[in-house]
């Protein structure tokens, strides 16, 4: 899971229902427990009010039933009680409501945790008190039906239920606004980084929350400290390229003096090596200077620089060629520009070369990168010969005689940016040279 927004928001629904069962739950057990408690006080005054009722007659003691409540008479009408005696004698006495139903006995004085079964599915909340009247010792057990206030609870659950859903679907919606609000600032910096990557800017705009100053600070300072590096580096390359040249310049002259002309193979092979320096070593100058190129803000606008290139094209080749390209509006490659104005330099220079009458570069988006045509309706080459060049990755003008492409160059380019580079066939019955670079 990789959305910040969505860890929060997850978080926030685990913490809410789990916050919210526990209050609801317990906002039930705490109204539960004290209306047991209230409902306590009356039933021991019920047990109060029968001891009232018990009173002596001609044959012991007896109920009088004037003092009763009229629910005691009503048959399951949820009031009941059972009057039980120490002594076994009389008998224990039960409340009509309770009709053919038997009461127990409460095991315990006082009012029982636990709720009793009752006539017609039922559950009673009962009381027991102990009393001494008229020297007998009696236990009276009083019952009230608890069936309604369940239902009511549960009703309350549900009621409950459904405006804690609400309640979260709200709460969920203002976080979500709140929390993209929030994340907003982070969501320019990214989009910063993306222009950075793209070549849009040399930097990171330092107006943001607290929060992000240091990380945009240190961001900042990274860039500016790797650009300054990377041109340092460029400078000291150059400046050791100036400081061989030099040196493999006398060693040139001196291959070619009198006194080895007497050892021609000698004086042959002092050539031939000399010459492999001087191009290994501008190869691997410029290899060098080609993995230092990604500075901060390095990009090619297409719509500024595609003008000029082909205005001097037309200049050098002026033999009526027809020069064009092809590129979206706007288009800027997050690649340096130096770099690739000769690599475009060198695949059209030897297009204009080879071309009958016309030349075109093509430049589009392809995925997460970008891809260059140039195409020309030359004499083309073998496919033969394409893949044995390409396959050995030497310069083209080494391995083509008399064609004259001169590619090495932007193949190193397109290595060291991680493209690829192919020879194909083009519409025009030419050589079409695509490329292909991904983002930086």
């Amino acid at each position: 899971m990789k959305s910040i927004q969505r860890r929060l928001s997850l978080g926030l629904v685990s913490v809410l229902l789990v916050v919210g069962l526990l209050l609801a739950q317990s906002s039930l057990w705490l109204l539960d427990l004290a209306l047991r408690r209230y409902l306590e006080s009356g039933l021991r005054h019920h047990t109060e009010t029968l001891l009232v009722a018990t009173v002596r007659g001609p044959t012991g003691l007896q109920l009088n039933e004037q003092r009763i409540q009229a629910a005691y008479e009503q048959p399951f009408s949820g009031r009941y009680f059972r009057i039980d005696f120490a002594s076994g004698t009389p008998a224990p006495w039960r409340s009509r409501s309770l009709w053919d139903w038997d009461l127990a006995e409460a095991s315990e004085p006082g009012l029982q945790d636990e709720l009793g079964k009752g006539p017609n599915e039922q559950q009673l909340l009962t009381y027991r008190a102990d009393y001494r009247r008229y020297g007998q010792q009696m236990s009276i057990t009083v019952a009230q039906d608890y069936s309604p206030i369940l239902a009511s609870f549960r009703q309350v659950q549900y009621v409950g239920l459904g405006v804690g859903a609400g309640a979260l679907l709200l709460i969920l919606l203002l976080q979500r606004l709140t929390v993209r609000n929030s994340l907003r600032p982070l969501e320019r910096v990214r989009q910063q980084l993306q222009q950075l990557q793209q070549g849009q800017r040399s930097a990171l705009d330092k107006d943001v929350p607290l929060e992000l100053e240091p990380l945009v600070t240190q961001i900042n300072h990274l860039l500016a400290h790797t650009e300054e590096h990377l041109l340092r580096s460029r400078n000291a390359l150059g400046n050791l390229g100036h400081a061989l040249k030099t040196p493999l310049a006398v060693l040139v002259s001196l291959a070619e003096r009198d006194e080895l002309k007497a050892h021609p193979d000698l004086q042959a092979t002092l050539r031939e090596q000399l010459q492999q320096i001087e191009q290994r070593l501008s190869r691997e100058l410029g290899r060098a200077r080609l993995a230092g190129e990604a500075l901060p803000g390095a990009q090619f606008d297409c719509d500024e620089e595609l003008p000029g290139l082909f205005s001097t094209l037309g200049m050098i080749h002026n033999r009526g060629l027809d020069l064009t390209w092809r590129a979206p509006s706007g288009l800027r490659l997050p690649r340096d520009r130096e770099d690739l104005l000769e690599m475009l330099g060198n695949l059209l220079d030897n297009a204009c070369k080879w071309a009958d009458s016309k030349v075109q570069l093509s430049i589009q988006r392809e995925g997460t990168g970008y891809l260059l045509w140039v195409d020309d309706d030359g004499p083309g080459i073998d496919e033969v010969r394409r893949r044995e060049v390409l396959e050995r990755g030497t310069r083209l003008d080494e391995q083509v005689q008399g064609h004259g492409l001169g590619l090495g160059i932007v193949r190193d380019i397109v290595e060291a940016w991680g493209g690829r580079i192919e020879m194909l066939d083009s519409p025009w019955g030419g050589l079409r040279v695509s490329v292909e670079l991904p983002n930086p």
